[in-house]
C-alpha cells in the first residue's frame, strides 16, 4: 500500500519522508518488531531510493547486536549507501542534491529545541531545512502545532513534520496535522486527518535572503553539549 502511494507521485521530488516507525507504528515492542540492519524495509528503502531516483528517509525499530535503535534511515538516489541517525544521539546533517543541508529528527525531539540548534558553520547556518518524522498521538497535537514553527522561526529554516494518522493497537488517536513551514514560520503546506501524499517546493534563494535581511543566527550564543 505504501509503495503505492508513492508510485503516485507524479512529478520528480528530491525527498520522500516517511513517518516514525512507518512499517509497524510506535512500539515499544521491540524485541519482536525490529528490524535487522540490512534486511527486509532497508532493502526496500533502497530499492525505492533506486527506482524513484529521491531520497528516502523513515524511521525503524534497527536491531543491532543486542540493543534495539528507535533509528532514522536516510538512502540516497544511488549506490544504495545509507546516512543513520540514532534517536537523540546524532548531530550528524545530511545533504541533497542542489546544495540544501538537511537536519534530520525524530518525533520526541521536538520538543527539545537544544537537538535542533541552528548553529554556525563556516560563516553560514548548519543547515537549511529541518524535518521531523513523527508518531504524534492526537492527545498532544496542540504541542505538534506550536512547536513546528518554532523550530522554523528560531533556526531561520525550513521546518518539516510528517506524523502518522489512524489508531495503533493501544488504542491511541492520530490525527496527522502533517505541515511545512517556512523560515517565517508561515504554513505552507498542511495535511490534517488524512491519509494522502504532499508535494511542497522550497525556495533556496527567499531562504538565504531572508537570513541576509534579517541575520539573527550572527546573535546566537554558542554552547556545548556532553552527554
Amino acid at each position: 500500500m505504501l509503495e503505492e502511494k508513492i508510485w503516485q507521485i507524479e512529478q520528480p521530488v528530491d525527498l520522500i519522508l516517511l513517518p516514525e516507525m512507518f512499517p509497524t507504528g510506535f512500539s515499544m515492542d521491540a524485541p519482536e518488531l525490529a528490524e535487522h540492519s540490512n534486511l527486509g524495509v532497508t532493502k526496500w528503502m533502497k530499492q525505492m531510493a533506486t527506482q524513484t531516483k529521491s531520497v528516502i528517509a523513515g524511521s525503524v525499530i534497527i536491531q543491532e547486536g543486542g540493543d534495539f535503535f528507535n533509528r532514522l534511515l536516510w538512502f540516497p538516489q544511488t549506490n544504495g549507501a545509507r546516512g543513520s541517525y540514532i534517536f537523540r544521539r546524532s548531530k550528524n546533517t545530511y545533504f541533497l542534491p542542489h546544495g540544501w543541508n538537511i537536519c534530520p529528527q525524530i518525533c520526541y525531539d521536538l520538543r527539545f529545541p537544544v537537538w535542533s540548534r541552528n548553529r554556525q558553520n563556516q560563516g553560514k547556518m548548519a543547515y537549511d531545512l529541518i524535518f521531523y518524522v513523527a508518531s504524534w498521538p492526537a492527545a498532544r497535537i496542540s504541542a505538534w502545532d506550536a512547536l513546528l514553527p518554532a523550530r522554523a522561526i528560531e533556526n531561520l529554516a525550513y521546518s518539516i513534520g510528517v506524523n502518522r494518522v489512524g489508531i495503533d493497537g493501544n488504542g491511541l488517536v492520530y490525527n496527522g496535522h502533517s505541515a511545512a513551514y517556512d523560515f517565517r514560520g508561515t504554513q505552507i503546506c498542511s495535511v490534517q486527518d488524512q491519509d494522502q501524499i504532499q508535494i511542497v517546493t522550497l525556495d533556496a534563494a527567499q531562504l538565504e535572503e531572508y537570513r541576509q535581511k534579517f541575520p539573527a543566527w550572527m546573535d546566537a550564543d554558542d554552547f556545548e553539549i556532553q552527554l
